[in-house]
């Protein structure tokens, strides 16, 4: 159920029906800090729960991905200056499964999606124990593969949603579907 969900940074037009939620994109939107790039921005939509301590966190997402940065998945936020995004990106003229990692400055980590269709489907699952992520993707319900395991050293409150950005236009359509955060069992 979504229906709690907060927004930060909410689209003009989107719309939620029977679990799915559908995005367009506003002019110029972006979640990056500082690195290479120089600038920073915080203009992205993120629509999220806010969660405690060690959580599993999925989403499945597909986007009509055209124009460069086109970005739509999974987002993990402390604040402003800490937070990870991870899911497609067009870059290149080619999609991406694209994780980026912020402590200040953004890096990023770009996984070629070569033999993926335009129209894929793409599930990520987040999952964070203590101060360690993981992140993992697949495609059109194919096996999980692990792309990233990161330091994220914040256990208090953080949020955990959707998040689409569309940094060289508007635009850009998403939907989100299978949203659901559970929690980790460690032993």
């Amino acid at each position: 159920m979504t229906t709690d969900l907060q927004w930060h940074n909410p689209p003009d037009v989107w719309s939620e029906s029977e679990g799915v939620t559908r995005v367009t994109t506003n002019t110029a939107t972006d979640f990056w800090r500082h690195t290479h790039y120089g600038f920073v921005r915080d203009s992205g939509h993120f629509r999220y729960r806010e969660v405690r301590g060690d959580f599993s966190a999925e989403l499945r997402v597909k986007g009509a991905y055209t124009t460069l940065y086109d970005q739509a998945g999974l987002m993990l936020r402390h604040d402003s200056e800490h937070w990870v995004k991870a899911g497609v990106e067009f870059t290149d003229n080619l999609m991406h499964f694209c994780v980026v990692v912020t402590n200040q400055r953004s890096d990023w980590s770009l996984i070629p999606l070569l033999d993926a269709p335009q129209d894929v489907d793409l599930g990520i699952n987040l999952l964070r124990i203590g101060q360690t992520i993981s992140i993992q993707y697949r495609l059109n319900q194919g096996k999980m593969r692990l792309a990233r395991m990161a330091s994220f050293p914040f256990k208090d409150i953080t949020q955990v949603g959707m998040m689409c950005c569309s940094p060289e236009r508007a635009g850009f359509e998403a939907e989100f579907r299978g949203f659901k955060i559970e929690p980790t069992v460690t032993e």
